[in-house]
């Protein structure tokens, strides 16, 4: 029996929460509503808690005011998509009700609870029921009852909010129509109730989930039997991160590292975990383990390159030469950046998108700073915050470019002294086509924020994917690996075949009338290929101007714009 929540024990049932989540992540992202391969909710929740965690290790409460504030700070900066936005609001609703205290009673944290829900929703414009929000009142509403009938066990109180928390998740399927459609529940809502159930555990002193560990293998490239052309992967990349959090899973970091490169082996214990992999891009190797802890220490070193020196007699270039070179480098004076960039200019314009191609684009049309991210890999608030603050200007425009970006970037406006304006793009077509509204001479920001919002409902995008899981969703039948077709985020087609999606897309350009059609090939696309894409719409739509152009993007092999 628990009847106060000191300092330490919320930290704690922070950690378990945390711990909770993670550990059934994958099953949250496979609610995701389209069988397409991006499963954001899941990921995007126990990242943004794992931020908490890792700030909470760093610290020992000493009240539960302290443990909640810490929390709910690093939630905020740490948050991942409209999920993980909400997740951070319900934390710092909970914050602002604590604030002050020693402790907290049954009744003062079903308050907690309650004024974490009401801070969520005032945050959302437009409340939907059948969601995380819906799950959460309902939730704390049954905590503040049941401390109100008189029950000062904390267990009773928080076991009486998941019961009906639960209990309405069944519901949500009913509730929202999407949901009905996919005959899923509210990923949103198993993922803050998976997190509750995590901080009972802890209130009920039962361990965390365990997660497997493997021991590390040494491996190094043997230049010396291979020649430069036989490597398919040049830069031999190790490095070593310290966990955010002791049993984090690694699996997802594993499929993609593996989709990146070969050789791949990574060995982890409670505190890090260490990768060997053989990439063409090691950055984004780095990049992508980062989102699992910090960054420690890396070596990357060119195979190729090696080769060559090697064969040629030379002296073959390693990680130890890099002594020498940092006390070459350190002999000089140090240039730092500053944290915020001084204005220099009225307005600046930051744009969040993956791929080269996308980011040149942006780039060539005025953009001061891209962040990198999009669908599977939604970027925090920190670090669209850090984009924010870098660019010289009094005014940055942010271009989320993605429905579930939208929340992180507004939070951003809170934590800078620059004035921050979200234009609620949520398409990289429709980022574009407001980059190219944007007059630079415009007499204020309002001249420019009307321009770029009134052109987005001029374009209409598509996209192309692939099915990450068997589904029967609004009337198709899906098969794992099949082409998806989705056009303003609705399910457009599926098909076996790539050039029948492309045909229906461009039969449908030609319904639309469509006067500008700008095709973006992906990383998994040959140009050639793109082009004979291009072709097909300037036969079926010859009224058309189309462009073809690469945009590296994962996920999506194209990326389809019609105006």
């Amino acid at each position: 029996m628990n009847e106060q929540i000191t300092g330490a024990l919320f930290k704690r049932m922070v950690l378990h929460g945390a711990a909770a989540i993670t550990a059934q992540k994958q099953a949250i992202n496979d609610l995701n509503v389209f069988p397409v391969p991006d499963g954001d909710t899941g990921t995007n929740m126990s990242m943004t808690i794992g931020t908490a965690v890792t700030e909470l290790r760093k610290s020992e409460p000493a009240t539960v005011d302290q443990a909640a504030s810490v929390t709910a700070s690093a939630l905020l900066r740490g948050a991942r998509g409209n999920s993980g936005v909400i997740l951070s609001l319900l934390f710092r609703g909970l914050s602002k009700a604590l604030k002050g205290r020693e402790t907290a009673d049954a009744a003062a944290f079903a308050a907690a609870m309650q004024e974490g829900v009401s801070a969520a929703y005032k945050a959302v414009m437009k409340p939907a029921e059948g969601t995380v929000l819906t799950v959460s009142r309902l939730a704390a509403k049954q905590a503040v009852d049941t401390a109100a009938a008189g029950e000062t066990d904390l267990e009773k109180v928080l076991e009486d909010a998941i019961r009906v928390g639960y209990a309405t998740l069944s519901q949500t399927t009913e509730m929202n129509p999407v949901l009905k459609k996919a005959g899923v529940v509210d990923a949103g809502g198993k993922g803050y109730l998976l997190i509750l159930d995590g901080m009972l555990a802890e209130l009920r002193g039962e361990p965390m989930p365990e997660t497997e560990t493997g021991e590390p293998k040494e491996e190094k490239a043997d230049f010396a039997a291979m020649a430069a052309e036989d490597i398919t992967f040049a830069f031999d990349t190790v490095f070593i991160v310290r966990k955010a959090m002791a049993d984090i899973s690694l699996e997802p970091l594993r499929t993609y590292l593996n989709s990146i490169g070969d050789s791949l082996v990574i060995g982890e214990d409670d505190e890090a975990f260490k990768v060997h992999v053989h990439t063409n891009i090691p950055g984004n190797a780095l990049n992508e383990a980062q989102k699992y802890g910090t960054l420690e220490l890396a070596k990357i070193e060119n195979m190729r390159t090696q080769a060559d020196d090697l064969a040629a007699g030379k002296h073959v270039q390693s990680t130890d030469d890099l002594d020498a070179v940092e006390a070459e480098l350190e002999s000089a004076p140090a240039e730092e950046a500053p944290a915020v960039a001084a204005p220099e200019k009225p307005y600046g314009f930051l744009a969040v998108c993956a791929g080269d191609g996308l980011a040149a684009v942006f780039r060539d049309l005025g953009a001061d700073g891209v962040v990198s991210g999009g669908q599977t890999m939604n970027p925090s608030t920190e670090s669209i915050l850090e984009g924010v603050n870098r660019i010289p200007a009094e005014t940055v425009f942010v271009l989320p470019n993605n429905g579930n970006i939208i929340m992180a970037a507004q939070q951003c406006a809170a934590l800078t002294e620059k004035q921050v304006v979200v234009i609620p793009t949520k398409t990289v077509p429709q980022g574009i086509t407001a980059m190219m509204n944007v007059d630079f001479d415009a007499p204020d920001a309002q001249a420019i924020t009307d321009a770029m919002t009134g052109c987005l409902s001029s374009v209409t995008t598509a996209q192309i994917t692939y099915a990450a899981r068997d589904s029967d969703f609004d009337g198709f039948a899906i098969k794992e690996g099949d082409y998806l077709a989705l056009e303003e985020g609705k399910l457009f087609g599926t098909d076996g075949s790539l050039d029948t999606l492309l045909h229906k897309l461009a039969e449908d350009a030609a319904g639309r009338k469509a006067s500008f059609i700008s095709l973006y090939f992906g990383e998994d696309v040959q140009e050639a290929d793109a082009q004979k894409a291009g072709a097909l719409f300037e036969e079926l739509c010859p009224e058309a101007e189309v462009a073809v152009l690469s945009g590296g993007q994962p996920v999506y092999y194209y990326i389809i714009s019609m105006e």
